[in-house]
């Protein structure tokens, strides 16, 4: 959560940086607005990339969760089964030695 955070803080402190050296810069307005126009641009085109980069890491914790939670689900069942099988051949045992004694 941190790494998100400091991504996002550094988007917005170079956009916020690049605007005030523009605003700050010896040009005229128009050459101004057009950088502003240009360098938002490529803000938003980073944001997008960064955007589908996080939707893709999502999905690969999403998968490896699954694949884990799957693979828990199925060491605990055959684990059940283990107990479930040796609960029934310990009562049968014990069960034989009762008749054995009557």
């Amino acid at each position: 959560m941190a790494k998100g955070k400091f991504g996002i803080g550094l988007i917005v402190g170079a956009i916020a940086g690049a605007l005030a050296g523009l605003l700050a810069a010896p040009k005229s307005g128009k050459e101004t607005r057009e950088d502003i126009k240009r360098r938002a641009g490529q803000a938003k085109d980073e944001a997008s990339k960064r955007v589908e980069q996080a939707k893709a890491k999502a999905g690969e914790v999403a998968e490896t969760t699954k694949e884990a939670v799957d693979h828990v689900k199925h060491v605990a069942d055959s684990a059940a089964e283990g107990v479930k099988s040796g609960f029934g051949r310990g009562r049968a045992n014990q069960d034989s030695k009762d008749d054995k004694k009557r």
